[in-house]
Parts: structure tokens; sequence; C-alpha cells
């Protein structure tokens, strides 16, 4: 292993936390085949494979799940020691790299903004995906911090509730319910539903908000986006839970109406994670304490 490079191990570690060479090229900005050399000569210098295909399917061998856990513990030493060095320096040489879940996409940049006002210097890195990868960026620790609805009770982390996160339904104006000053549940259950893909949070909190009041949603469409979404809703073609941080921009053209359906809205909570082991650098602990102690009043403004 004493041939291995530095490089070698980060690609390594991007393609076995994927388990795809196509998503750790799109990750990395490389060719696939420039992937696929890499892993060929770290496998060579290994002295064995570290992944299997198997049908359409990549998995990694033994060998690959043992050097993975040591590539980790490298990676984030070496982390951990550039972080430190830019300590020295201050907050101005410090580095965050984000994920958030991508309904928090309407606000987190915003909330960066914000504290770039005061932290000018700061070196940010946003992702915006699904709750089910910002998980795996968390625990691949491809990130340091996540911002999200539900923390990940799969993940051994850290997670503080900074702001309250109203979750509402909607319909376009036109749509008959939009006019009614108090709609029950049971008014809904005919209602064709525009919803979230199975995994999200906004897709559970809706789900358990059906189960308390015994109806079962006529479930008409499932989309991966917020947008896309509130596109098919204006469209007419149904209804929607989501979250009301989504909203403002509609909201505020009259294109779509908030639903007043007893219960609702239904309050969540919003939530900055890391993982347990995450060493907070200084500029971290900076933005942690930001967010928890900032976030609440910005929200505010966006309801």
């Amino acid at each position: 292993m004493r041939n291995a490079t530095i490089r070698q191990l980060q690609i390594f570690s991007v393609a076995a936390n994927h388990l795809s060479f196509a998503r750790a090229a799109e990750r990395l900005h490389l060719t696939h085949a420039a992937i696929s050399l890499q892993i060929k000569q770290l496998e060579e210098v290994c002295g064995t494979r570290l992944f299997e295909r198997i049908g359409k399917r990549v998995f990694l061998t033994e060998a690959g799940e043992i050097l993975l856990d040591h590539t980790r513990q490298i990676l984030q030493s070496l982390k951990e020691a550039d972080e430190a060095l830019l300590a020295l320096k201050g907050l101005k040489g410090g580095r965050i790299a984000i994920a958030v879940a991508s309904t928090a996409e309407y606000f987190a940049p915003g909330l960066l903004a914000a504290f770039r006002e005061t932290h000018s210097e700061v070196r940010i890195r946003l992702l915006i995906d699904n709750r089910d990868t910002v998980i795996r960026l968390l625990a691949g620790n491809e990130v340091d911090l996540a911002i999200m609805g539900r923390p990940p009770a799969e993940l051994d982390a850290i997670a503080v509730a900074f702001a309250p996160h109203p979750l509402v339904i909607v319909a376009s104006t036109g749509h008959a319910l939009s006019s009614l000053a108090r709609v029950s549940v049971e008014d809904l259950a005919n209602e064709t539903l525009i919803v979230r893909e199975m995994g999200s949070g906004t897709r559970s909190a809706m789900e358990e908000f059906f189960h308390e009041h015994s109806i079962k949603p006529r479930i008409g469409m499932e989309m991966g986006s917020n947008e896309a979404i509130k596109q098919a809703v204006i469209a007419g073609l149904g209804i929607s839970f989501i979250s009301q941080h989504t909203l403002g921009l509609e909201l505020s053209a009259g294109r779509l109406s908030i639903l007043k359906v007893e219960g609702t809205p239904v309050i969540r909570r919003w939530h900055i994670v890391r993982h347990r082991n995450k060493h907070l650098s200084p500029v971290l602990a900076a933005f942690w304490s930001f967010v928890v102690e900032s976030a609440p009043a910005y929200l505010s403004r966006l309801v």
C-alpha cells in the first residue's frame, strides 16, 4: 500500500460510497475511463480486486470493504490536518461542505449569503440532493454538515432542531376547494394527490397526516422535484402536500392557494446535522452556531 496515491484513495472512496464508477466520475468531474484506470492501478498496488460485478450491480469485495474503512480514516486525518492548519489563520482560511435536502434549497442559499456577510473569505461548497443521497454524503464524510427535515435514525449523528417547518396542502387558485373558508380532511379523500417520492421527508409527513385521519390518499402522480409538483398543481392535475417554505413565488403571484384544511399546517422541524465523530473546526462551529441562532428569524420571513 506504500505505493498507493492519495488521489487513488480519494477516487476509490467516492466510487465505493456510490458503488458506481459513473456516479464517481460525475462527482469528481472525471471521465468513466479515468475512474476505471485509477481503480485498476490501485487494485494492482493492493494485489487483489476491490470491486466485483454481479448482474448489473457493483459490490465491494471483502478486500474493498477493509480498504474503504482505512481509506476513510486516512482521508479524515488529512482533512483534519488541513483544517487545523487553516485554523491557525482564523476563520478567513476555513471551508465548509454542506448538503441540503432538496426542499431546503429554497432557503439554504439565503442563509449562506447571510453567513458570508460576516465571514466573506470562507469557502463554501453546497450540494442539493434527495434525502437518501444527503445521508450517504454525511456517512461517507463527503460533506461536513447537512440541513434536512427528519434526522437520519440510521446514522450515528448529532442533530439540532433550529426552526419550524410548516407543511401545507395546496391547490391551484381556480380549484373549487380554494374558495372554502374551511376544508375537512374528508373533503380530500376523492382528490388526486401529486406527491414526493417514497423516502422523502415530505412524503413521510403526508402519509402520517392522512393515516392519523384514517384517510387513504388517492395518489395520482409521484415526482422527485418540488418545482415539478408545483407546476403540476398549477396546471390543475391535482393537489399536493408540500413545504410552505417552497411556495413564496407562487403564492405572491396568485398561482397557488394554501387550502384551509383542518389540522394544517403540519409542523415539523428543520435540523442541522453532523456525524457524531465529525470534528468541528472553528469555521464549522461558527456556521453551526449561526444556523441555530439566526435561521429561525430568517425562515419566519418566508411564511
